[in-house]
């Protein structure tokens, strides 16, 4: 049951870790401006309804002197380096050298309900026909989906793996049998920490609190790593285990033959 507990909150920090986004605003061969449901997406959290239709007005501009032909537009949010939800819809279009381009996109979000909820980073990207990026604005979005949607299983499922890894630890130190080495005591309560601070960074985010993003998600969940891993380090010697009614004890003492070469 332990090594279960540390694999999962493992997989979930390593890809928090290796695969957090970068935080530049926008990035590729073309520069973009972006409005959802007629509210600029730059430095705002944009509220998207799964109920309600989005209209998406993107404007890519090229500074440089070829064309750039794009071939689709990706609207997607991510948490802990995982894509939650992702659109992606088909309209190529060409940006002239040293000219801009305006496109409208109507998008149905209707089962964005069953993927996220709360607060979400969330980008929109044009590709181009080898699904490269070509421009991308980031946003937060204010998702208004189910708790019960993928998300929300997430940290769930995120909570009771935490739950049971301090209750591993906490059990093993309640019946002596942690390591007698201090660093040792302190890993078995590292993979603890880790959850806590995951569950920590969704709760925050579906109570519409804290949106997850590499800046505060990393020194809250490494923060909560090193709180559990220290709790673990500094917990008691174990005290050995005393012998049960009829145990035979004298076969823990040495033999008299051996104490005599000892000697």
């Amino acid at each position: 049951m332990g090594r279960v507990i540390t694999a999962g909150v493992a997989l979930a920090l390593g890809a928090m870790l290796l695969g957090a986004p970068p935080a530049a605003a926008d990035s590729g061969a073309l520069g973009l401006r972006v409005t959802i449901d007629d509210r600029p997406i730059a430095d705002a959290t944009v509220p998207i309804d799964p109920a309600r239709t989005v209209t998406l007005v993107v404007t890519a501009t090229n500074n440089g002197s070829e064309p750039v032909r794009v071939r689709s537009v990706r609207l997607s949010g991510v948490a802990l380096a995982l894509t939650f939800f992702a659109y992606d819809t088909t309209a190529p279009f060409e940006v002239p050298g040293h000219a801009s381009a305006t496109r409208t996109f109507v998008l149905d979000l209707g089962d964005l309900s069953g993927q996220a909820t709360g607060l979400l980073p969330t980008s929109v990207e044009l590709l181009d026909a080898g699904r490269g990026t070509l421009g991308e604005a980031t946003t937060v979005a204010d998702v208004r989906g189910s708790f019960w949607s993928v998300y929300g299983i997430f940290g769930l499922a995120m909570l009771v793996l935490t739950v049971l890894a301090w209750v591993t630890a906490l059990l093993a130190l309640a019946r002596h049998r942690l390591a007698p080495n201090r660093w040792r005591r302190g890993l078995r309560f590292l993979p603890a920490g880790f959850g806590t601070g995951l569950v920590a960074v969704i709760t925050l985010s579906v109570l519409r609190l804290v949106p997850p993003e590499p800046a505060i998600e990393i020194p809250v969940v490494l923060g909560a790593a090193a709180i559990a891993f220290l709790l673990g380090y500094l917990t008691p010697h174990p005290v050995p285990r005393a012998a049960g009614p009829g145990e035979d004890t004298t076969a823990r003492l040495p033999d008299p033959a051996t104490r005599e070469i000892t000697r």
